[in-house]
């Protein structure tokens, strides 16, 4: 079999995935190998929002690739062949990390998005209604003092990459599909299995920690 290609850019659309899917039924091993290539870095970034452990983390996700493998006649296509995917790994790796005691138990998980925490004020995000509602807003005016190199340097993608392990597990998980993998909020929705206001209320929460953090870092480079 010739490997279902997807041009660079282009998501797969419903022919692409019946195929694919049609190749891993009969046991094709380049569509497997097309799978992993496709998915695999993404669903260890996930995994990690939950595992911090790399090793352990990896083991999660070939639990997963094992349970697409031995499930994928059961497939349905009520959902996108990666939604499918993604929900396998996030429920392994969410009681991979209650049993390896690195994040909260469910029960901890749930009441996280009714809490009223914020690190940042809501008005530095835009508001509904923009184009671009949720993200950031104009950074502060004196990181236009900041030399390009500092803003986008290595060290200060290290920090938000570390501001990102400190966060509770639901929200960088859907911080890490939305701003990381570029999902929409109905692929994050339907992958997570949660509701349109509760991902908004995780996102928002995320994103305003992670900003609360960079700042605090670039301010320490502005400090006479």
């Amino acid at each position: 079999m010739q490997p279902v290609a997807i041009p660079a850019g282009r998501r797969p659309d419903n022919e692409d995935e019946r195929a694919l899917v049609a190749a891993l039924r009969r046991g094709e091993e380049t569509a497997f190998v097309e799978l992993v290539a496709r998915h695999g870095a993404a669903l260890l970034r996930l995994a990690r929002t939950f595992v911090r452990d790399r090793a352990v983390a990896e083991e999660v996700v070939q639990e997963t690739w094992l349970a697409v493998l031995d499930g994928i006649d059961r497939f349905e296509g009520r959902s996108s062949l990666k939604t499918w995917i993604f929900q396998i790994l996030s429920n392994r790796a969410r009681t991979r990390a209650v049993r390896e005691r690195r994040s909260a138990p469910f029960s901890s998980l749930a009441a996280e998005a009714e809490d009223d925490e914020s690190a940042v004020d809501a008005d530095r995000f835009r508001p509904e209604g923009h184009r671009w509602v949720g993200h950031w807003a104009a950074a502060p005016a004196d990181w236009s003092a900041l030399p390009e190199e500092r803003l986008l340097g290595r060290e200060t993608l290290e920090r938000v990459h570390e501001a990102i392990e400190t966060l509770p597990p639901r929200q960088a998980e859907v911080l890490v599909l939305r701003d990381v993998e570029g999902w929409s909020p109905d692929e994050v929705c339907a992958a997570l299995e949660i509701s349109d206001g509760n991902q908004r209320i995780l996102l928002h929460r995320a994103r305003s920690k992670v900003r609360a953090a960079l700042e605090l870092y670039l301010a320490q480079g502005m400090t006479p």
